[in-house]
């Protein structure tokens, strides 16, 4: 490999919006993330619970569509 044009790879705390801090390594110092392994839903089985309950309510009265 040539000298002098990789980037330094070196430690690097990954911040997630959920509050997990994880040491990994990459060219960048710090990184943000919104979602990780302990907060998405694939990996924990959780859902975050979502309003579509009155997203479906305001579809069925723009509609006109009548619940059975």
């Amino acid at each position: 490999m040539k000298e002098g044009i990789h980037p330094k790879y070196e430690e690097a705390q990954a911040h997630c919006s959920c509050g997990v801090n994880v040491v990994t390594r990459s060219t960048k110092e710090k990184i943000s993330v919104e979602i990780c392994s302990s907060c998405h839903p694939f990996y924990t089985g959780k859902q975050r619970l979502v309003d579509t309950a009155g997203r479906i309510e305001k579809f069925r009265r723009k509609y006109g569509i009548k619940e059975k």
